[in-house]
């Protein structure tokens, strides 16, 4: 048994060298964004700094609060959580995508109808995880919407007025 402190300047083995940058190709609400970064920078990140759409909120930034949420081909993630460059060649869609410039989507129009916010700040992530629930096809109740729409926290607690406009968009659906 050897009891004596090794001193290692220099790695042992080959020591893997990261890129500065990655050129990453994200396809965000329909248009082609061409982006140079780093390997560790957050898919939110890349939203909100890079291509410069701000609609996706930093919350948590720990993926517990769900105010980062988007859709990757329909699917909702945190995006807090998510590589930009795990996402290479991906569709995105935030908050900004669901609405044509003109019509909004019928989430954004149940949330107004229904008040269905306080302070606002957890709207874009509640309507992006209500949007991919609903794609999700689970939902099949007011119980079913509150868990699959647990990861998403109202710190207003305006629970009751956002699960009203998700199921009255989920009876329109039926």
């Amino acid at each position: 048994m050897i009891n004596e402190t090794a001193f290692l300047e220099k790695p042992v083995g080959d020591k893997r060298q990261l890129p500065e940058f990655e050129l990453v190709n994200l396809t965000i609400n329909g248009q082609s964004y061409k982006l140079r970064l780093q390997p560790w920078v957050s898919l939110l990140d890349a939203i909100r700094e890079y291509a410069g759409l701000t609609g996706t909120k930093k919350g948590c930034d720990h993926g517990q609060c769900g105010a980062c949420t988007v859709l990757i081909n329909g699917k909702r993630i945190n995006s807090c959580l998510t590589l930009a460059v795990m996402k290479d060649g991906e569709s995105i869609t935030t908050i900004e995508g669901l609405s044509d410039g003109i019509t909004n989507h019928p989430l954004q129009d149940a949330f107004i109808e229904h008040d269905a916010f306080q302070c606002g700040y957890c709207t874009p992530g509640q309507i992006c995880s209500a949007v991919g629930m609903l794609n999700e096809g689970r939902a099949d109740s007011l119980e079913d919407v509150q868990e699959l729409m647990s990861g998403n926290i109202c710190r207003c607690g305006a629970y009751n007025n956002i699960n009203a406009a998700i199921m009255e968009v989920k009876s329109k659906m039926a």
